[in-house]
């Protein structure tokens, strides 16, 4: 999935506290946003590897929950939407696609890593690839109740990050072929730097 569709999934997961902990509510948003975010860092080293851990993510995230309903305050809050929003980034990409360049062809048995039993998981294809148009319609459903919800700095947050998610839909496939295009005209020394999946796309081509 893309990264537009895990803020706003991190975002959602703060919407209880609306109601529970209306004080507490713009600091869960913003660090269910972060931790939606976060596991991406790696998407230039590493990818789906080292910053995703769906079992340890999970883990932590469950102790941080109990701190935070038992004793919810600024930090506790925001640890346990900083991890839940990431581990709910981790096991969601499982249900997208293969980690490739062009993964509507389908080659890869690669979706994420999991460091708990060392091995890569499947792909299993509920969202065909990041940026494809169930993802966008995704995207958008999980974003209807934060903006009714929401106003402000957070608001323009969801708007946004849905303007970025309908561009990068629309413009995934010939990007894909443009750093296919792109990546033999660059120097020699810099192909070993390039994520593995760009090399191997373009040997494949």
């Amino acid at each position: 999935m893309m990264l537009p569709t895990h803020v706003i999934a991190g975002m959602l997961l703060a919407v209880p506290l609306v109601r529970l902990a209306p004080e507490l509510a713009a600091v869960g948003f913003a660090a269910g946003a972060l931790g939606g975010l976060f596991p991406d860092l790696d998407m230039y080293s590493g990818h789906r590897k080292a910053l995703h851990y769906p079992v340890y993510y999970s883990a932590l995230s469950v102790p941080a929950l109990l701190a935070a309903v038992f004793a919810p305050g600024p930090a506790t809050v925001g640890v346990a939407l900083f991890l839940l929003g990431a581990a709910l980034h981790s096991v969601s990409d499982i249900y997208g696609g293969g980690l490739e360049l062009r993964p509507w062809e389908g080659n890869s048995d690669r979706a994420v890593y999991d460091h708990y039993r060392r091995r890569w998981i499947a792909p299993r294809g509920r969202i065909r690839y990041d940026g494809s148009a169930e993802d966008l319609a995704l995207t958008a459903g999980l974003s209807l109740p934060l903006l009714y919800l929401l106003d402000g700095p957070l608001r323009l947050l969801v708007v946004g990050a849905l303007l970025v998610a309908i561009a990068y839909t629309v413009l995934r496939r010939r990007l894909a072929e443009l750093v296919v295009r792109v990546i033999p005209l660059l120097p020699s020394a810099l192909t070993p730097h390039l994520p593995e999946r760009y090399n191997e796309n373009n040997d494949n081509r």
